[in-house]
């Protein structure tokens, strides 16, 4: 890719990162590309659909997430390490208002499965080192869960943390 292909793209990515953010579902495509400075031909060109674009930016996101759960592997205290990645897949699930936990799978196509694939590898080695038995979807069904609900009910400082506390009490 020429560099000012791929820095429109970057562009692109950054400010859909942002109108996802604030906007959730109701993002313009319009108004990402204004964001951006470019052309909807150019956002177009890189990413023919608003799903596609929401991919690009989930794939991103579930790279860092798993390199995060791949380093937490090595960690001294598995339950701490399991603890901690899972209050960080909290925090992607609860990215762009929560578009991240609620996109489909199915509609998405194979890359979205493909980074939910990511996840659960990295989830289910985190408890098998903590020495957990439950099943990496169940978990993962209800840290999804406790970020959706932290997302939804009124404002209460630290609520998402004292949610997976309540969740995760009985890992290892």
């Amino acid at each position: 890719m020429r560099s000012d292909a791929q820095q429109n793209r970057d562009r692109v990515l950054a400010a859909a990162r942002a109108e996802f953010t604030t906007y959730g579902s109701a993002a313009s495509l319009n108004k990402i590309a204004q964001r951006a400075g470019v052309g909807p031909g150019t956002l177009y060109r890189h990413f023919p659909t608003a799903q596609a674009l929401l991919v690009a930016i989930i794939a991103e996101d579930v790279a860092a997430l798993c390199t995060t759960g791949r380093d937490l592997l090595g960690h001294q205290d598995a339950g701490r390490a399991l603890r901690e990645w899972l209050r960080a897949v909290a925090v992607h699930a609860t990215a762009m208002r929560g578009l991240v936990a609620t996109e489909s799978l199915d509609a998405a196509g194979s890359a979205l499965s493909a980074c939910h694939d990511q996840i659960r590898q990295v989830g289910a080695a985190l408890l098998a080192r903590a020495g957990a038995r439950d099943d990496i979807d169940d978990v993962l069904a209800v840290v999804n869960a406790v970020a959706w609900a932290s997302e939804r009910l009124p404002a209460s400082p630290g609520l998402l943390d004292r949610l997976l506390g309540l969740v995760t009490r009985g890992l290892p």
